[in-house]
């Protein structure tokens, strides 16, 4: 039997044919707290079962998965391959499977396991070596050692507030559970805690069926956290749900909420779909034929927002929750977004209003306080003194911006941290944490035959988890740009030791400067920029 076998960054995809880089390391650095991740790639000629074992001090912190292939017929825009690793269609890795002691090998093609440690906060600094085997028939095939050190320094928390739109009807679709049973909640639970695995701490809400990427007259599948009976012209509302969401959040480190939006996409000329007990049977009563700001659906919020605000004030996240008008509103739609906002301003002056758009025209009069314009267009608004920074990325933003997308080399995901950090962001959003619908929701896509939306967004751009077991696993994505933003959390270490001012002259002496269309490219010079960050804390710590 011949095998072949290389240890290699995190940030190196193994595709099947073995021509993607392999860019092997022997030693790594990390602080206290981090979570640490590589992969051991390999080939063999044979088909067989082989056993998996870990020799270190860390072993009870190490899991070992398996990285698997999905398809993807829209890797990228075809006008837009830039950054593109590959943009033919094809077998792409990306799910992470769970592995125990034993894993199937299969022959002739690369595959690789990934290697996670869970470096503990109150572990002692020093050299730690890891050592992964592969048996066959009990006699070792394969062996390969890291020595990872561990720096004398804790990784703080994350202050950057993120979140990827949260699809509740998805897992319900998938698994075909009835909405908000408890399989459904169960399977929340572990969709919630992927998505703090991620790096978000922010979810979006659906006091009613969020008016996302649904096409006009379509429906999603009903998720409404809030429970409405109509009697005459009369609304009382019961929010046992939403009060369990919260709670179930906040017990899986979720500590931001989003509500979902109050209008619908793309101009907000719309009510979302609300249902109600209403005239003895279930059914909408508002939707898509409810105009946005009209006296019915106004009187509809007056009754139902004040009511949610004190459940809100009640469950003490007040300073914690944020609320939407509409999504991605065009200048030709500034007229049906002003009325629409109109309706709620009043009723929500405590909070901060959020929607992702890039026309710099609506926050400049005034139109809303906190916008979140894209990665591409946020430096028109940073010129003219855009504060408090929110940005966000979607099928949009790709060539030479960092995204998720398949095609995309893992470097160029995980730059968006540092990128993060230079700029001085606040607060990140992208659309699709679990999107597991066609474009505009028009059928249930299965995310393992099905990664781009019926070739509508590049594949990456609508999802970061896939469903497994009636719960969630990982993508290597999901890993990288969790990577991501323990970098910019080093960062932040660094700046408390020796001030933002001189980090950023060291990052721009070293790499340049660091914008969002223009920064070093490629794996080594990723891997640079947080060994150069590590280098420093544990010289000023």
């Amino acid at each position: 039997m011949e095998i072949q076998v290389k240890q290699i960054s995190s940030l190196s995809k193994v595709y099947l044919d073995g021509k993607g880089e392999f860019y092997e390391i022997k030693k790594a650095r990390v602080l206290k707290g981090e979570r640490y991740s590589y992969q051991i790639a390999y080939k063999t000629d044979e088909r067989f079962t082989a056993k998996i074992s870990v020799e270190s001090e860390l072993k009870k912190y190490i899991t070992v998965r398996a990285v698997g292939n999905v398809a993807s017929e829209l890797p990228c825009y075809p006008d837009k391959t830039f950054c593109a690793e590959r943009t033919e269609p094809g077998l792409f890795p990306d799910v992470l499977y769970p592995v125990c002691n034993e894993h199937f090998i299969k022959p002739q093609n690369w595959f690789a396991l990934w290697i996670t440690v869970e470096v503990p906060c109150d572990i002692d600094a020093g050299k730690y070596e890891i050592k992964v085997k592969l048996h066959k028939d009990d006699e070792e095939i394969a062996s390969e050692k890291l020595v990872l050190t561990v720096i004398d320094a804790v990784l703080p928390a994350q202050t950057l507030i993120n979140t990827e739109w949260f699809h509740a009807d998805c897992i319900a679709d998938y698994f075909n559970f009835p909405v908000f049973s408890e399989e459904h909640w169960n399977s929340i639970e572990s969709f919630m805690n992927a998505f703090v695995k991620c790096g978000n701490n922010m979810i979006l809400t659906p006091v009613f069926t969020p008016p996302l990427d649904t096409k006009i007259g379509g429906e999603r599948t009903t998720v409404q956290l809030v429970d409405v009976k109509k009697e005459a012209d009369t609304y009382t509302f019961n929010f046992d749900k939403f009060r369990r969401w919260v709670a179930l959040a906040e017990k899986c480190g979720i500590k931001y909420f989003e509500i979902s939006h109050l209008f619908s996409q793309w101009g907000a000329f719309a009510a979302p779909k609300v249902m109600a007990q209403a005239d003895g049977e279930y059914k909408r009563i508002f939707g898509w034929e409810t105009e946005a700001a009209g006296e019915e659906y106004s009187a509809f919020l007056h009754a139902f927002l004040p009511e949610l605000i004190a459940v809100i004030e009640e469950l003490g996240i007040k300073e914690r929750t944020y609320f939407h008008v509409s999504d991605e509103p065009s200048d030709e739609q500034e007229e049906s977004y002003t009325k629409a906002k109109n309706v709620i301003v009043d009723l929500l002056k405590d909070f901060t209003i959020i929607d992702a758009l890039s026309d710099y025209e609506f926050y400049e009069k005034g139109l809303i306080k906190q916008p979140i314009p894209s990665t591409g267009s946020i430096e028109e608004f940073i010129e003219k003194g855009f504060e408090n920074r929110w940005t966000y990325y979607c099928c949009g933003q790709g060539e030479e911006l960092s995204n998720r997308f398949f095609s995309m080399p893992l470097s160029a995901t995980r730059i968006i941290g540092t990128q993060l950090y230079v700029y001085d962001i606040k607060g990140f959003l992208q659309w699709g944490f679990n999107f597991y619908n066609s474009a505009h929701s028009l059928r249930h896509i299965n995310p393992y035959e099905v990664t781009d939306a019926d070739c509508a967004f590049p594949s990456g751009d609508s999802f970061l988890v896939y469903p497994y077991e009636n719960g969630a696993i990982m993508s290597i994505r999901g890993e990288v740009i969790f990577e991501s933003l323990q970098d910019m959390r080093a960062m932040q270490l660094l700046e408390s030791l020796i001030g933002r001012e001189k980090v950023l002259e060291k990052l721009e002496k070293k790499f340049g400067d660091i914008k969002f269309r223009f920064y070093p490219r490629g794996t080594e010079a990723m891997l640079a920029i947080r060994e150069t960050i590590n280098d420093m804390i544990a010289k000023n710590s």
